[in-house]
């Protein structure tokens, strides 16, 4: 326990935040629009590219919101030492199996959460507002996974006051979970399709979240508002087709 306390604290959990970002978009700008771009140009899902102002302006607002996400871990951090919180620091307190199982219930949780705070700030009002940030970047880079007004940042990281006080959970597990939202986050502002028609087109396919899926979002504002999966747009008649 007093390992994780020495490891997992709030400057860490502040410098992953940053060094997530940076690292995953900068790696898949580089690879998709620099280095590699040849190879990868017919995944191109909008032949156009944002200017370099526009990824400026994406990388912005993506640090402004970084920020508040890093204010945001501070207040768990002092909430966890008041003892409020369900974060535990013991791993065979639940076992190995339930912190697999807590990810999954995060990430679940998050997509309904996602699904219908997106559908809450497209209310034209507040679409205007807030949203339009956004929805500015309509040819979306990596750049701009968290290119949000700062209320919208406010609202997007709010998920993760309800885990930690709703869900067990352990710090490794809080950071996986992170992780992997940032990773589909990222690729789903791509501008690239990875996945190939045959998947998209299968089973697993439909349901998941691809670039493709999103970038039709940022086109088609009515659609796709899902981060992880495709359900609460099925479900509520929200759902374009990703191929």
């Amino acid at each position: 326990m007093r390992e994780v306390e020495e490891i997992y604290t709030w400057w860490f959990d502040s410098l992953s935040i940053i060094l997530r970002y940076f690292l995953l978009a900068g790696l898949a700008y580089i690879v998709f629009y620099k280095l590699k771009f040849e190879k990868f140009s017919r995944m191109k899902i909008q032949k156009k590219f944002p200017p370099l102002k526009v990824i400026r302006k994406e990388i912005l607002y993506s640090v402004l919101t970084l920020i508040i996400y890093c204010c945001v871990s501070w207040a768990v951090f002092y909430w966890q030492e008041m003892g409020i919180t369900k974060v535990y620091l013991d791993i065979d307190e639940h076992g190995y199996g339930y912190f697999i199982v807590s990810i999954i219930a995060m990430v679940v949780v998050h997509d309904t959460y996602f699904y219908w705070t997106h559908r809450l700030i497209h209310y034209p009002k507040l679409f205007s507002k807030i949203h339009k940030v956004h929805h500015y970047f309509d040819n979306p880079s990596p750049w701009s996974a968290f290119s949000f007004h700062p209320f919208e940042a406010m609202i997007s990281i709010g998920i993760i006051p309800i885990i930690v006080f709703f869900i067990p959970c352990h710090p490794f597990a809080i950071f996986t979970f992170l992780s992997y939202m940032t990773l589909i986050n990222i690729m789903g502002h791509l501008g690239f399709e990875t996945f190939s028609i045959r998947f998209r087109k299968s089973t697993l396919g439909q349901w998941h979240n691809t670039s493709t899926y999103h970038n039709i979002h940022h086109q088609k504002s009515k659609y796709n508002y899902g981060l992880y999966f495709t359900f609460w747009d099925r479900i509520m008649g929200t759902y374009r087709k990703n191929i």
